[in-house]
């Protein structure tokens, strides 16, 4: 799996999923082409979904946001008769490396977070219409909808069938939303959960795996019923027309860099490293909100958004040896800051809410990155508002203190604002200052009494926003030493600690999934039991089962 993975796609060429309008209720169908795998060596038979049927489900998902903000409710069903979807395709987790198969699972949560908050952040609610099989991934799928809804027929049951089957675990988003989302009992999990053929009808509403079961001759034309029930109650503003996605315009370099309006990519093999620099706006800040929607695409905080998802999304998949993602920035922070300011103080206007809401999902996906993250703050950058927050996603970050000889840029500065408080919370709830800050509460209001001012090294250092400021003397030598250092870390053993601290504070479903994703399912896809010669993956569909070692570890 040497091709280059690419996370933009044309809607055009979808060869996976259908959608339709009707006013609120948009129709989205499930219809998988067994012979248009992302890689070569297996068939998506069944509705079963590799990476590239997630990418597409991602996008169709960023545009019901922005393109069908109209959109109150969204129908999720399968195109195939007797199956609604057997969930990841087994021969492509059985041929793939053992990276792509953790960053699969990573991305489909991802996806599947996006859609389970989009009622909560956009106003729209998912419902799965389930007729046929629904297992593994496919009842992932399902459990990610705000409503699922299962016909009564001797044919259609849910399951998660990973452990008996396969020795893997259910996606690790499946156990925890069966426990934490859908409360269901822990003794009835585990027999759910140890069941080939799943449950069915009655008794998967009675143990809450679904929530509503219907005959089949009446299954249609109740889910028409209960998605025009649920876009009547909706609070969603009406919206009479969305903003066009319109396709990222992007360079690669024959080194591996690459160059986007407001974002470069630098690679540096050698030192395994990758350098993102973020660039502040160019143009003034939109005058109003009609402004900024007539830019479409274009307005400058959606577009540097769509960028760095998409560069990070090609990090991750594309270049998994660049163990070191260094991030800068350059620009004017009080533009930058104009910029910001118009979304924030029209938060209840559609696309500013959309905008915002994505900078959090962006976010999130940059915490949940396996790289070391460092940031530099140096003369001429705009670590402010928003992009402040990589500051604080990073493990680590440097700031320029002082004039440098021969560097003419503005002094180096951090400027924190509304945006540091509340709008862009991380998995556990809480703001990555309130993560940061964990044990000494104060510091946060101390930091809030400071929104607002351009805080130089020293300041910065003194309320706690950077791990270390470094004159002119210093700056190069000790960089070097710690990018040096860094490289030459396991990368296995960075993951795990990484993982473990960043994420401090309560646990969520959300920081659940993704521990769970980091730790025990890296670790199962990597034992003999599932991807060893005998193991679940690779005896799978021969008719024996997995030879395994017994030994519990």
């Amino acid at each position: 799996m040497t091709q280059r993975i690419d996370f933009q796609v044309d809607p055009s060429a979808y060869r996976h999923w259908t959608v339709s309008y009707d006013g609120p209720v948009a129709n989205l169908t499930m219809d998988v082409d067994e012979d248009a795998g992302l890689f070569d060596g297996y068939k998506l038979k069944l509705n079963s979904y590799d990476l590239g049927v997630d990418i597409e489900l991602a996008d169709i998902v960023q545009r019901m946001r922005f393109e069908h903000p109209e959109v109150k409710v969204v129908v999720l069903r399968s195109g195939k008769d007797r199956v609604f979807c057997a969930g990841a395709n087994i021969r492509m987790l059985g041929g793939a490396e053992h990276s792509h198969k953790v960053n699969f699972c990573k991305f489909t949560n991802e996806t599947r977070n996006t859609f389970e908050a989009a009622e909560a952040d956009s106003g729209q609610k998912y419902i799965a219409a389930v007729k046929g099989s629904c297992a593994g991934g496919g009842y992932e799928l399902a459990l990610a909808c705000n409503h699922i809804m299962l016909t009564d027929d001797s044919s259609s049951a849910v399951a998660l069938p990973e452990a008996p089957l396969l020795a893997v675990l259910p996606g690790t988003g499946g156990l925890t939303r069966v426990t934490d989302k859908r409360k269901v009992r822990r003794d009835l999990a585990d027999v759910f959960c140890s069941t080939e053929e799943g449950v069915r009808g009655k008794r998967a509403k009675e143990w809450g795996l679904v929530d509503e079961v219907i005959a089949n001759s009446k299954f249609d034309a109740t889910v028409a019923e209960r998605a025009a029930e649920f876009a009547a109650a909706s609070e969603k503003p009406d919206v009479a027309q969305g903003i066009a996605l319109t396709p990222l315009q992007r360079s690669f370099g024959e080194d591996g860099s690459l160059r986007y309006s407001a974002v470069d990519v630098a690679v540096d093999r050698d030192a395994r490293k990758v350098t993102v620099t973020l660039h502040g706006p160019e143009d003034a800040a939109p005058a109003d909100m009609d402004t900024f929607t007539a830019q479409g695409a274009d307005a400058y905080l959606l577009r540097l958004a769509r960028e760095l998802d998409d560069a990070i999304l090609h990090l991750r998949n594309n270049e998994k040896e660049l163990g070191l993602l260094v991030f800068r920035t350059q620009g004017d922070p009080e533009h930058f800051l104009a910029h910001e300011a118009l979304l924030l103080q029209n938060a209840g206007h559609w696309l500013a809410n959309e905008v915002l809401a994505y900078w959090k999902r962006v976010l999130k996906r940059i915490d949940v990155t396996s790289r070391s993250i460092v940031a530099l703050v140096e003369h001429g950058s705009c670590f402010a508002g928003l992009l402040a927050e990589l500051l604080w996603a990073a493990d680590r970050s440097y700031m320029m203190e002082d004039a440098f000889e021969g560097d003419n840029r503005p002094i180096a500065t951090i400027t924190m604002s509304d945006a540091n408080f509340g709008p862009l919370p991380m998995g556990n709830d809480l703001t990555r200052l309130e993560t940061r800050f964990l044990g000494d509460p104060s510091a946060v209001e101390k930091a809030f009494e400071n929104k607002g001012m351009m805080l130089e090294a020293e300041a910065a250092d003194e309320f706690g926003l950077v791990t270390m400021i470094l004159d002119d003397i210093d700056w190069e030598d000790e960089i070097r030493i710690f990018m040096e250092e860094r490289a030459s870390f396991s990368p296995d053993a960075l993951t795990g600690m990484e993982a473990n601290l960043r994420f401090a504070g309560p646990e969520t479903m959300e920081t659940r999934i993704f521990g769970r994703l980091t730790a025990w399912q890296n670790w199962i896809f990597i034992r003999a039991n599932a991807v060893g010669p005998d193991g679940a993956l690779q005896s799978y569909g021969t008719g024996k089962r997995g030879d395994y070692n017994m030994e519990r570890v």
